[in-house]
């Protein structure tokens, strides 16, 4: 029998005492939605180490439940397992386990080179001990020579024993589906979680989304482009855009939706209560 859909949100650590305010703020709101369980990003080489976990620590106390990532490239594997012994000291048992990004400047790699060799040593450090979701890509890793050479890659991580995957976020839910039918002839049997991101302006999104291979749909592009400085219709429009096609990915049967909510709730929630999804009230 099909579990039903899960629904869980990002973060990223806040770097200033008004940033964690804010946060604070919005975790408030989103917390009346229940969700499942709420990542926190770590950043390159672990540089936000101490802040991911203070603010997974801050979202426990909250009443919710705080999923930590942690990235390997950089790191070497005792730092790791001092990473996973404090996870565990906090009765932490739920990790996103990602390849990561070397801080700039940085030019060694340290002892894992990709994120199923960091899947494995948490497996052989920790049994059972995590749930483990690791990062899929349905666009293609813009690392990746091929797709093929992409979902090798992945099926790697599946098989060096993640429980799930959460995807880079997208906007054409073809390519979700058809990375899902791939997965499925490669023989990979996991719940992979659609990445949602609400479309908060145009600029950064479109440099971001260049950078990341998440590709805006020209028709999505444009009408973005049209509406200049308008900040409100570029976020009327994107509401449009982003829960329909959350609504269609639900009705095909997704596990569940995991929000990029850039520590803002205004968007997420809106799109949640469009969707008719639970949420509590205050």
């Amino acid at each position: 029998m099909s579990q039903p859909p899960q629904f869980s949100l990002e973060f990223f650590p806040p770097k200033t005492s008004e940033g964690v305010a804010k946060l604070r703020a919005a975790r408030r709101e989103l917390a009346l939605l229940e969700p499942a369980f709420c990542s926190v990003t770590y950043g390159a080489g672990g540089s936000t180490r101490e802040g991911t976990l203070a603010t997974v620590l801050e979202i426990r106390d909250e009443g919710m439940v705080g999923a930590p990532h942690i990235s390997c490239i950089g790191s070497t594997r005792e730092g790791i397992r001092e990473v996973l012994a404090r996870y565990r000291d906090h009765g932490i048992h739920h990790v996103v386990a990602l390849r990561g990004d070397l801080p700039s400047g940085s030019g060694d790699a340290g002892d894992f080179r990709h994120a199923n060799e960091l899947v494995g040593f948490i497996r052989d450090e920790t049994g059972d001990w995590f749930q483990i979701d690791v990062a899929a890509y349905p666009e293609c890793h813009p690392q990746a020579r091929s797709p093929q050479e992409d979902l090798a890659n992945f099926k790697r991580k599946i098989d060096a024993g993640a429980n799930s995957a959460i995807t880079q976020y997208f906007f054409n839910a073809d390519a979700y589906w058809n990375f899902v039918d791939a997965c499925a002839l490669g023989g990979i049997d996991v719940p992979i979680v659609p990445g949602i991101m609400p479309i908060w302006g145009y600029t950064k999104l479109a440099r971001f989304s260049d950078a990341c291979g998440a590709e805006i749909p020209r028709w999505i592009r444009r009408r973005l482009e049209g509406y200049g400085d308008d900040v409100a219709s570029i976020r009327a429009f994107g509401l449009d855009v982003v829960t329909r096609m959350c609504a269609g990915l639900l009705e095909r049967g997704a596990p569940g939706l995991h929000f990029y909510t850039l520590n803002q709730a205004g968007l997420t929630a809106a799109i949640w209560r469009r969707l008719g999804l639970k949420q509590t009230r205050a």
